[in-house]
């Protein structure tokens, strides 16, 4: 495993260990920085890269897993917890809570380096889906407040004409704007768009006149 760009950040008191782990990911290629403490993770500066957070359950200043409780409304890596008193209640809650595995000291090389290239996969696939939806609301915010009020209709499956009555417009206008719609936010169909609304979270519009056209 030879990852120049990503980084396995290691939360543990254990001096010893720490520095096990982190020669066993420099042999790997894997960058690494360690810290004995909760609140040294915190307060450290981390570069923005694809990452793993491999955390101990019992550290000096704070709980591994009330830890991941506090971060988790944050952009956080996935965690790969280890402990040396693993319980079923502990390794449930953490998985439940998102955490990538839960390994037992002592745990094989084998199993951890799987373990942190399964973490970083999925921060990978996470950052990708946050740079696309960070992409389309820069699309979106482009759009003129017309635009914003056709785009739900049209992709609630309403006909031009429908959408323009509902709206108060001209079908011909409707579909001006609908155009521009398609062009702003780089959709290359109906469908497509409607798949950009879903990314997005736009709430999808009925109209209330469709039984009466």
């Amino acid at each position: 495993m030879i990852v120049d760009d990503t980084i396995v950040f290691i939360v543990d008191d254990d001096e010893a260990l720490r520095e096990a782990l982190g020669e066993l990911l420099e042999a790997n290629g894997v960058r690494s920085a360690l810290f004995r403490s909760a609140g040294d993770y915190i307060g450290a500066d981390k570069p923005d890269l694809p990452a793993c957070l491999i955390l101990d359950v019992e550290l000096p200043d704070i709980n591994g897993l009330e830890l991941q409780r506090q971060i988790a409304r944050d952009d956080h890596p996935p965690i790969v917890f280890i402990t040396g008193h693993g319980d079923i209640p502990s390794s449930v809650r953490a998985i439940k809570h998102g955490a990538v595995d839960f390994l037992t000291k002592p745990f094989s090389d084998t199993a951890l380096m799987a373990a942190i290239g399964s973490a970083i996969a999925q921060d990978r696939e996470t950052r990708a889906n946050r740079a696309e939806v960070g992409l389309l609301r820069q699309r979106y915010q482009e759009l003129s407040p017309r635009e914003r009020e056709v785009l739900p209709l049209v992709v609630s499956g309403l006909l031009n004409k429908q959408a323009a009555a509902e709206l108060g417009i001209s079908e011909v206008t409707l579909q001006i704007h609908r155009r521009n719609v398609m062009q702003k936010m780089a959709a290359s169909s109906l469908a497509d768009l409607v798949r950009i609304a879903e990314r997005l979270e736009i709430p999808i519009q009925h109209s209330r006149r469709m039984g009466g056209i």
